[in-house]
């Protein structure tokens, strides 16, 4: 059996989701990304030397198939990165119950099946990492993300009562806050006039993800924030 630690990427895109990848997989783990477009997560994964596993985080039945994909093919997870997490932009005007309704479960209900994917093997392993990935929305409700700052308000909730949980299982659980606008093609085309230190670097996240997975247990973190140093806070 190879004993190589394995890293599951719930949420892969070609932002984040890839950065992950190449760090963990530069640190020795087999990496294995999840996301809901087949081809798609198919093709991150050969660029970066993981396996893609298609999965609707929303859908209880496709993320138990794809974590018992997982298992099968890489074996059971040491790190979950949880980092699915969208939702549509608007007021309570704009914004239906089915829209609000969705962005709670790709963010809150989807972590929260992963972990309970994960968590028999840290158990039986008695050990492992869960970092969740968040954002400012968490902790403040702009008027025009009332679906996607509610989310993510639960999916910090959800982090820090498994964190309370877990802990004593040396199962360290941590949740990122991410401060700013992530440095990706789309993002530079929406914002031309902005500097280069205005936006987040994918892999200067991933950096500080990692390093989470590898603190000692006398000095856990619960929650880092990140953002450029010219971000307003």
């Amino acid at each position: 059996m190879n004993d190589q630690p394995v890293c599951v990427i719930a949420g892969a895109g070609p932002g984040n989701g890839l950065a992950f990848a190449r760090a963990f997989a530069g640190a020795g783990f087999r990496v294995a990304l999840l996301a809901r477009d087949r081809p798609r997560v198919h093709a991150l994964a050969q660029s970066c030397g993981a396996a893609g596993f298609a999965c609707d985080v929303r859908d209880p039945k496709a993320v138990a198939a794809a974590f018992a994909q997982v298992r099968t093919a890489l074996g059971e997870p040491d790190v979950l990165v949880y980092n699915a997490g969208t939702g549509k932009f608007g007021n309570i005007d704009a914004v239906s119950g089915d829209d609000l309704e969705s962005a709670w479960r790709t963010n809150a209900l989807g972590c929260f099946l992963a972990v309970k994917e994960v968590l028999p093997g840290m158990r039986r392993r008695k050990g492992g990492s869960i970092v969740v990935i968040g954002a400012t929305a968490s902790l403040k409700g702009g008027a025009n993300f009332v679906a996607f700052a509610s989310a993510k308000a639960a999916l910090r909730s959800l982090a820090q009562s498994l964190a309370r949980q877990l802990g004593p299982e040396n199962i360290h659980v941590s949740h990122v806050v991410i401060d700013g606008v992530i440095d990706l093609e789309r993002t530079r085309a929406a914002m031309p006039d902005k500097a280069d230190d205005f936006f987040l670097k994918p892999d200067d996240i991933a950096a500080s993800v990692l390093q989470l997975t590898r603190q000692p247990k006398s000095a856990w973190t619960f929650e880092l924030d990140v953002r450029p140093f010219s971000e307003k806070w």
